[in-house]
């Protein structure tokens, strides 16, 4: 029993929640390199990866472990994440080191996937049983390329509005009237150039 609940279907939760946590994931992801925040799913991949990390722990057998770690690991980059979107608005370095550790808290949720899937799945099982066969590693080799590229390419491309949430800084900010006011001379010139 952990925390009332037995050990079964404790961890089918856990499962449950990995699995939202990573279909969230591929989604905010996705949004990410066309420059967009996913609002909703961002805040449903946020809070099922750290529940997911934190319901990791009880889950037998006890003492730290590589899957311990990678949870203590997740849970950091998951502040910093958290922090850089809801506190700092992706505001400045701040863009960057969401994308950072957004996608790398991903990354190590979709790596304790796949190392469960050798573990559990027959098939997989019986072609690296000690998950150091080359199947197993080959696996792991191309899901961490493939996240480094896609890391790449979404700090190329995302490059939000910094108001995608109502930022209640910007609304109280005064804004200048345009209607009878001439623009700067150099601006004058600059769109006389380019029209």
């Amino acid at each position: 029993m952990i925390l009332g609940i037995s050990l079964a279907a404790f961890t089918k939760m856990h499962v449950i929640l990995s699995a939202l946590g990573i279909a969230s994931g591929l989604i905010v992801l996705s949004e990410m390199l066309r420059g967009k925040v996913a609002g909703g799913w961002t805040a449903i991949f946020l809070a099922t990866t750290v529940l997911t990390s934190v319901t990791g722990f009880p889950i037998p057998p006890f003492g730290f472990d590589a899957p311990r770690g990678v949870g203590a690991l997740s849970l950091v980059l998951l502040a910093f994440a958290i922090a850089a979107l809801y506190v700092f608005n992706l505001a400045r370095h701040w863009r960057w080191i969401y994308v950072v550790t957004a996608i790398t808290a991903l990354y190590l949720n979709c790596f304790i996937a796949v190392t469960q899937a050798f573990q559990k799945v027959p098939v997989l099982h019986a072609a690296a049983p000690k998950q150091t066969e080359p199947p197993f590693l080959l696996a792991q080799v191309v899901l961490f390329v493939i996240f480094v590229a896609l890391g790449f390419f979404s700090l190329a491309r995302f490059y939000p509005d910094t108001g995608w949430r109502s930022n209640r800084a910007d609304a109280k900010r005064p804004t200048a009237p345009t209607v009878g006011v001439a623009a700067p001379a150099h601006r004058r010139v600059r769109s006389q150039r380019y029209d």
